[in-house]
């Protein structure tokens, strides 16, 4: 079957579905703006606690990212992301929600060949990877300041 490009063209539109900006900006605006003022909050609860900024800042990171991927697993950030739409993928949160769903997708198949090889597949080894080696470089820093 040979169609041509303007014929492709006009099968797109006929399939796409049009879209509602004055509906999914607003709505993406608050779910984006309501991830970033949770991070602001969990921010100022762990200066209150005493932390200095940086540590602060790196817990907030971890704590998104840990909410996020635990979001996902429960089926809930899926349900965020229909309503907020790009909204979630912008901050730190859709970063994490990138790495576990493909994960998640396909645990069926094993821990090695299902939800180790598409985890990297799909995210990409340099994302796990600095994802993973923050978290542990966090946490390391995190213990050699709270014993000195």
């Amino acid at each position: 079957m040979n169609i041509s490009k303007q014929e492709y063209g006009e099968l797109t539109k006929k399939a796409s579905p049009n879209s509602k900006s004055y509906i999914t900006i607003p709505s993406a605006f608050l779910v984006g703006g309501l991830i970033c003022v949770i991070g602001q909050l969990l921010f100022a609860l762990y200066r209150r606690m005493g932390m200095i900024p940086m540590d602060a800042s790196t817990l907030v990171s971890i704590t998104l990212v840990a909410a996020s991927a635990v979001l996902t697993g429960l089926n809930v950030y899926d349900n965020i992301a229909k309503f907020g739409g790009a909204g979630t993928l912008v901050p730190i949160t859709g970063f994490a929600n990138a790495v576990v769903s493909p994960a998640l997708e396909f645990k069926s198949e094993g821990f090695v060949l299902g939800l180790g090889a598409k985890l990297f597949i799909i995210a990409g080894p340099v994302i796990v990877y600095g994802v993973s080696a923050s978290i542990l470089y966090g946490a390391i820093l995190f213990c050699i300041r709270l014993f000195q």
